[in-house]
């Protein structure tokens, strides 16, 4: 924090659809400029989160700003001040390139819509496609499309649902590029992912899970807050083995790295004492590692439960 006001500030927010409680008191606030990532699993309620911050639904309950204004009074003000990034590709395909950022200039009301259209063109790399109906682009230029769409209207905060969902490597990564320049710039961006990599990008992060933000912070603080203790078990892998290494003493999580398994628990001692005797004929190799952050949220996941899942 510079000591400016957060961009992001709410507390207490929560969405009900019907009986369901899909987002439960969320706390966040988020600061100019920062890249804040959202995780968790599927029906998790990041979706309804982002679009609760943007004023495309009023949360039941709750309080607290986006840019100044107030979440639940402010929504019409918001909505036009953010650029959201849906995760689907909701442009026209039957339009070219220019011609889509063209009609999302006019739905703004922006003046000198021309300038504005060259100018995404020319900063997101699009100016030799702009003929190009958006319908023939691939996953990675639809994405750059969408991008220049959410930032025609100069937004101070971007908010990305899974922006980079079926994507190539070489998309994403360039994508992101484009995020920290604009982080850099001053625009502050809340996005959500599966992607670990994607997630070790962000200056800060957040777990929500069915509803509940079970952790938030840093990469690194993620990771402490669960206090793991991690082996790497490598070697002659026999099948079976990962369920085995489950049953020990100590055992928390279980979970394949490459040719390898991580091995996580709590109990560092316990735990080492049970995989030293796993690995004493010498057919595997045990070493101890720094806990990775997809260990924490694999960890975060297990221990979290579907609220809508039929009681057994």
């Amino acid at each position: 924090m510079d000591g400016t006001a957060p961009i992001i500030d709410v507390t207490g927010l929560n969405k009900h659809f019907g009986d369901k409680h899909v987002v439960k008191d969320l706390s966040l606030q988020v600061s100019q400029g920062e890249i804040f990532g959202f995780l968790g699993p599927n029906g998790s309620g990041k979706t309804t989160s982002i679009r609760m911050l943007c004023g495309l639904l009023t949360p039941d309950s709750g309080s607290g700003t986006c840019l100044g204004m107030d979440v639940i009074t402010e929504s019409a003000g918001i909505k036009r001040k953010v650029g959201y990034m849906t995760q689907r590709f909701s442009l026209w395909e039957d339009l070219t390139i220019a011609e889509n950022l063209d009609f999302v200039a006019r739905m703004f009301g922006m003046p000198r819509r021309r300038e504005a259209v060259d100018r995404a063109l020319e900063d997101l790399g699009l100016s030799t496609r702009r003929k190009q109906l958006a319908g023939t682009l691939s996953g990675g230029w639809k994405q750059r499309l969408a991008l220049a769409s959410c930032l025609l209207h100069e937004p101070k905060l971007l908010l990305l649902d899974e922006p980079t969902a079926g994507v190539d490597p070489k998309a994403r990564r360039d994508f992101w590029e484009e995020i920290h320049r604009l982080s850099n710039a001053g625009i502050t961006v809340l996005v959500s992912t599966h992607y670990m990599d994607e997630a070790e990008r962000c200056h800060r992060l957040g777990y929500i899970a069915y509803g509940e933000l079970l952790a938030s912070g840093s990469g690194e603080e993620v990771v402490r807050s669960q206090h793991l203790v991690t082996f790497e078990i490598s070697g002659d892998i026999a099948p079976g083995m990962a369920e085995a290494l489950r049953k020990l003493p100590g055992s928390e999580l279980v979970a394949s790295f490459g040719s390898a398994l991580h091995v996580s628990g709590r109990d560092g001692p316990l735990l080492e004492r049970g995989l030293a005797a796993q690995v004493a004929d010498g057919a595997l190799k045990m070493r101890r590692v720094d806990t990775s952050l997809e260990d924490a949220f694999i960890n975060l996941m297990q221990g979290s439960r579907d609220q809508f899942e039929a009681a057994p």
